[in-house]
């Protein structure tokens, strides 16, 4: 598939989808003459992709969990959900100790 097949089945658009080939996220893309070929394999990597962004993950970030074509290395995957969680634990325990400060002050 063409990548506008490409981007009306993952729901990014051409740009992302090129964005995330030349990041080396999308690896291997056949051509043909001067057009990306894509197989039902990319979509569903794009698809995780933009899943890992809704969990916080950036594109440099994945860019270092990428293990091969459309693979990731989930042991680092892992660890790296286990950190960002431990980072939003400690921004709420913040908070909180901001809300009470902020509730003494009344």
């Amino acid at each position: 598939m063409y990548i506008g097949e490409m981007s009306r089945r993952s729901g990014a658009s051409a740009k992302a989808i090129r964005l995330y080939e030349s990041l080396g996220l999308l690896r291997n893309i056949t051509r043909r003459g001067n057009y990306r070929v894509y197989e039902q394999a990319d979509v569903e990597f794009v698809l995780l992709i933009k899943q890992a962004q809704t969990l916080g993950i950036s594109l440099a970030e994945l860019q270092r969990l990428v293990a091969g074509r459309n693979l990731l290395d989930w042991s680092a995957v892992h660890t790296l959900l286990d950190e960002k969680s431990q980072r939003i634990d400690a921004a709420i325990a913040a908070l909180q100790q901001q809300q009470a400060n902020i509730a003494s002050c009344r």
